[in-house]
């Protein structure tokens, strides 16, 4: 565990505003960012995220339905959608990437948590709180 990984998860869980999230990302260089995409990507997948979740989570991330990661995330299987969302380059695009797939996050790991976590679990990352 180290501090992007609190940070994440701490914006997926809603304990921190995307407004946090955004500044802190955009003050990251285009490798660190597109490390951070990797690792959320990664994350999406863990948590067992699934074509279904691809509408709501457009609308939380507050994109519209042309915008390049919301049309990716629409098509295919989205454990390859999210890797292309993730390679995303151009910055502003790489913005929109790292919103969606916090909103990604989020949808896939609440519907763990009820599924597999409700009677508790070991997950580090269920036990967060804003210090």
């Amino acid at each position: 565990m180290n501090e992007r990984d609190v940070l994440l998860n701490q914006l997926a869980q809603g304990l921190r505003p995307m407004s946090q999230g955004i500044e802190w990302f955009d003050s990251l260089g285009q490798e660190a960012q597109y490390k951070v995409l990797l690792f959320l990507c990664h994350h999406c997948v863990q948590a067992r995220a699934v074509a279904a979740d691809a509408q709501e989570a457009i609308r939380r991330a507050g994109l519209r339905p042309t915008h390049t990661p919301a049309v990716l995330i629409s098509r295919g299987r989205i454990d390859e959608q999210l890797g292309k969302i993730a390679c995303l380059t151009p910055l502003d695009e790489r913005r929109k990437a790292f919103r969606l797939l916090i909103a990604v996050l989020t949808i896939a790991d609440a519907r763990r948590r009820e599924r597999f976590c409700s009677d508790g679990c070991s997950h580090w990352w269920h036990g967060l709180s804003i210090a």
